[in-house]
């Protein structure tokens, strides 16, 4: 069946820990979405300033070494405002928010998580985003 009804989403997956950042592009690729891959800020920053196609969604973990996934996201949507952001981190939400790392209403997984949960964030990001027909 070759059936296309529109482009694989594409997701920009920013860890530092090598092997999560390759389960989480494998389990992603599995499930039909094209992945882009970066280990810390200035990996993920130059990806969004040279990939030529749409960024659908970040998925960043929110302790990178040397900055937040939270200023990340600040960064990579002022490049990409069209992208959504999902964050990833071992903190409950309620912390995280305190802390100032997120907004109140930013969609945190946290860790660990099954694929099930991560697959379930992108789509509600990938549903708020889809153009009203």
């Amino acid at each position: 069946m070759t059936e296309v009804t529109q482009e694989r989403p594409t997701v920009l997956v920013v860890d530092d820990e090598e092997d999560l950042r390759d389960i989480m592009r494998r389990m992603l690729e599995r499930r039909g979405f094209a992945t882009l891959v970066a280990g810390d800020r200035e990996q993920a920053i130059a990806v969004c300033q040279d990939h030529p196609g749409v960024i659908d969604v970040l998925v960043t973990d929110l302790n990178l070494p040397g900055d937040s996934g939270g200023e990340l996201a600040r960064t990579a949507s002022e490049l990409r405002p069209e992208m959504g952001v999902v964050y990833i981190s071992g903190l409950p939400k309620d912390i995280a928010v305190t802390k100032g790392l997120i907004e109140p209403d930013a969609l945190l997984v946290k860790k660990p998580f099954t694929s099930d949960l991560l697959l379930e964030a992108l789509r509600s990001i990938l549903d708020q985003r889809a153009p009203t027909v």
